[in-house]
């Protein structure tokens, strides 16, 4: 299509190319992958490092945790709200550009949490922040998808997700150094010179954007519809994970998100240029690998809060429970990235991923009667972390080769918004099943009953498989 700006483009700066020798070099893809890898890590390691910040803010600030916990909160709940909008606005405006100016504002926005005087004003600038996250991630499939060689697309998503499950792996050892060693400020100041490294790398290692879709009207009514229904869906579901908030105000939560995400499909089938095109979500392999995706990510959030609570709670200590819990992520990125040499070359992306979830499942499984003796714990997480590993880039690839080439960035924007979603429905499920049951089972390490709900999540994730069809 015409690559001049039109209507609300008109005044957004152009994307620049890369240098002739990286655009010929044979591992330019490579290249742009790692770079992408580099944006998924930080959003993960940010996710999960200041969470370890919680008790210093509590004495600096002289807040309560229910206040605290807000730090965390407002980034789940922007990041959720705004990544298919942000992935339509850079199949509109160019991946690249958006990307960028994701981690310039990441930066920026870091630097300011970094500085702030008192916690309202932090919990602002992580909203902040968020937006610049999700102007990452809502990016990092589409970019993926679109710069790996067809035959490689697998491998390349594999890369992706095991920077994502790296940064998670990394988050709490790290934020526990900085933390206990030069203050919880420096959490947020450690992303400023990451921020600019990075966003000089995506300057030369980054394509431009080839194909675009449509934008002379942006979807603003869409775009509020959808971000008040993701929400408030992650909102009510983070009332039963243990905010600190009255049960009653859940049900409110999904009640306004179920409301609306009807006005979102009832404006989505009149919009002349609709945020998300009904007809994508109608492919079931879209659909499904969407549900896929969400069922995935949530077994794999769902221990890293399952398994360190239970142990320390039984005398391990923090970081001893971290070096156990270290072999899920470590198995997920081994699998993600060498899952062409562990598997037949010859598998297509359906079996891979009935495969992963049927190692996840049997994991799992494993997990709910282990004794408590450390190498059967981390064999069956070890276990677990390999079928993940499969099965998130063999789904993620089913779902992409789906969406036409000019929306990849919305369908990168909606697989991101079932991780947040999975993520948050994670922690909920551990939290209640963990109040629901008696402790750990006669024998095990792990309440079965936390586990066992996870394992049919893991199940879950095989149905949807074979519901999306090749």
């Amino acid at each position: 299509m015409d690559d001049r700006p039109t209507g609300w483009r008109t005044r957004i700066p152009r994307e620049r190319a890369r240098p002739r020798w990286v655009r010929e070099s044979s591992l330019s893809w490579q290249l742009a992958v790692l770079t992408v890898c580099f944006g998924g890590f930080m959003s993960q390691l940010d996710a999960s490092i200041v969470t370890l910040t919680y008790p210093s803010l509590e004495r600096e600030f002289g807040e309560r945790l229910a206040a605290v916990q807000w730090v965390s909160l407002v980034y789940m709940l922007v990041t959720a709200a705004v990544l298919v909008a942000v992935g339509h606005v850079s199949d509109v405006l160019g991946r690249k550009l958006v990307y960028l100016h994701g981690f310039g504002l990441f930066a920026l926005s870091s630097a300011a949490c970094s500085l702030a005087p008192d916690l309202t004003t932090l919990v602002c600038f992580r909203g902040v922040q968020a937006l610049g996250a999700a102007m990452l991630a809502g990016n990092s499939v589409a970019l993926v998808s679109l710069v790996a060689p067809r035959e490689k697309l697998r491998t390349a998503l594999g890369m992706q997700a095991g920077g994502q499950a790296l940064g998670l792996a990394v988050g709490p050892t790290l934020g526990g150094v900085l933390v206990s060693t030069v203050g919880w400020r420096w959490v947020f100041w450690i992303n400023v010179p990451v921020g600019v490294l990075a966003t000089l790398l995506g300057r030369y290692l980054l394509p431009r954007t080839a194909e675009r879709a449509g934008g002379a009207r942006f979807d603003l009514r869409g775009t509020v519809w959808l971000a008040v229904a993701s929400a408030a869906l992650l909102g009510g579901v983070s009332v039963f994970s243990g905010t600190p908030l009255p049960g009653w105000s859940g049900v409110v939560l999904l009640a306004v998100s179920a409301a609306a995400f009807r006005g979102f499909a009832r404006r989505e089938a009149r919009a002349p240029e609709p945020l998300v095109p009904l007809s994508l979500l109608g492919d079931r392999r879209v659909g499904w690998g969407l549900v896929g995706a969400l069922a995935g990510y949530l077994v794999l959030f769902g221990p890293l809060v399952l398994v360190p609570l239970v142990l320390t709670r039984h005398g391990e200590s923090e970081m001893r429970a971290g070096l156990l819990l270290g072999a899920l992520p470590a198995a997920f990125a081994l699998a993600s990235n060498l899952q062409e040499h562990l598997l037949p070359r010859r598998w297509n992306g359906r079996r891979r991923a009935l495969t992963g979830a049927a190692l996840s499942t049997a994991g799992l499984l494993g997990l709910a009667f282990a004794a408590p003796v450390d190498p059967w714990l981390i064999c069956w997480l070890a276990v677990l972390g390999l079928g993940l590993g499969l099965f998130t880039p063999s789904n993620n690839e089913t779902l992409m080769r789906a969406v036409p080439r000019e929306l990849s960035g919305t369908g990168g924007g909606m697989v991101n918004t079932a991780r947040a979603l999975g993520t948050a429905l994670g922690i909920a499920v551990v939290t209640l099943t963990l109040e629901l049951g008696d402790g750990r089972g006669a024998g095990s390490v792990l309440p079965p009953l936390p586990v066992l709900t996870l394992a049919a999540a893991a199940a879950l994730a095989g149905v949807a498989t074979l519901r999306a069809g090749r």
